[in-house]
This record gives C-alpha cells, structure tokens and sequence, in this order.
C-alpha cells in the first residue's frame, strides 16, 4: 500500500511559510531550503539501519550505535534538487551522491533526461531521491524508474511540497516507494504548477527565470 509521510513538525512548517513568500530573496529562498532539507533529513532517516561499533567513553567502552553513511545514497533530481541536497549532506557528510538530469517538456509535461550519473554497488546501499517539488508526478516517477534499474536496497523519495494528482501518478507507477513532503498542496494549475505552492523551486532556488 503506498506510504505517504507528511512532516508536520512546527520548525517545517515555519520554514516553509516563509520560503511560500512571494517577496523572498534568492539568498533567504536558498538559505530556507538548506535549512530545511537537514530538519526533514532527521525525520527521512528516522528508521535507517544501524550497527554497532564499539567506542570509548572518558570513563569506560561501550558498544553503540552508528549509521553507515556510506551505505546512504542521495539521489538529486537537476537542478533543484541540488538545493535540497546540501543540507542533506550536512547531516550525513558520508553520503554517496547520484545526479537525474531531467528536464520538464512544457507542453506535455512529460521528462525528458539529460544526465545519469550513479554510485557503484547500489545492491548494497540505500537511495533518498530528493526533487523539491512533486507536481504532475512525471519527473519522480521518471527519476525513480531509473534508480530501480540499480537495484538499491532501498529507495524513498523526498520534495518540499507534493500535489495531490501528483502523488496518484507516482505511485500508480511506484507503489513501493514511500513519499516524504513538508505539504501536500491542494491542487495543480493548467501548466502543472502546485496551488498554492512557492513557484518553481529551481528559478527561485538559482534567480533565474
């Protein structure tokens, strides 16, 4: 049954709000999603793997637990992707990193790649496909698609904000595959866009246009 994980926790939905604003700078747009993607990082690993290693304390040795970082690959969908990458791996600094080009056809909304560029091993590790913005659903499902052709051990998929068409289509084609978002938004306009949405995450993310 899909899985959809809504982080609701106060200090996201803040940041959020304030990235929403219309007004906000490129450099306050860009510094919100950094912050952001490393307060949902904590709730995306939340139920990662550990092992035990052992350690010593200033007064005795213990066995504790450690994440393999190494064994975490963050897959960043171009180009906003990118933004949402750097807080990730602030968090997790050993992460492996894979890059989907893809790029949305403005007039049929369908992906169309450009690049794809992934870790060796992907058996043995763990794939968090990041993509701020889960709009028609065409581009994570495209992006996920390809990343299953790697055979990780596990994928799950990240964005700021998802739409509620979106999210159908992800996970007709990707059941299996559990959604992380800040917000499900209400609806997609006639271009594709999330309502209400923040605009497009990657021309306010860069100051392009």
């Amino acid at each position: 049954m899909p899985v959809v994980h809504v982080i609701d926790h106060p200090l996201v939905q803040h940041k959020l709000t304030l990235m929403r604003e219309k007004d906000r700078s490129t450099n306050s747009f860009r510094r919100l999603m950094h912050e952001l993607s490393m307060l949902m990082a904590y709730e995306v690993t939340r139920d990662m793997p550990t092992q035990l290693i052992d350690i010593e304390t200033p007064l005795e040795t213990m066995r504790s637990p450690v994440i393999d970082g190494k064994k975490i690959v963050f897959v960043s969908v171009m180009r906003a992707g990118g933004g949402f990458l750097d807080g990730m791996l602030e968090i997790i600094p050993g992460a492996r990193v894979g890059h989907v080009g893809l790029y949305r056809d403005p007039r049929t909304l369908v992906a169309v790649e450009y690049y794809f560029k992934m870790p060796d091993h992907m058996e043995e590790r763990d794939a968090i496909v990041l993509d701020p913005m889960l709009a028609t659903g065409n581009s994570a499902a495209a992006a996920v698609e390809r990343v299953k052709e790697c055979r990780p051990r596990s994928i799950r998929f990240v964005s700021l904000l998802a739409a509620p068409e979106g999210l159908q289509n992800f996970h007709a084609q990707h059941p299996d595959v559990p959604v992380y978002t800040a917000s499900i938004d209400r609806q997609l306009n006639e271009h594709g866009y999330i309502l209400p949405g923040l605009g497009d995450a990657g021309d306010r993310l860069f100051g392009t246009k």
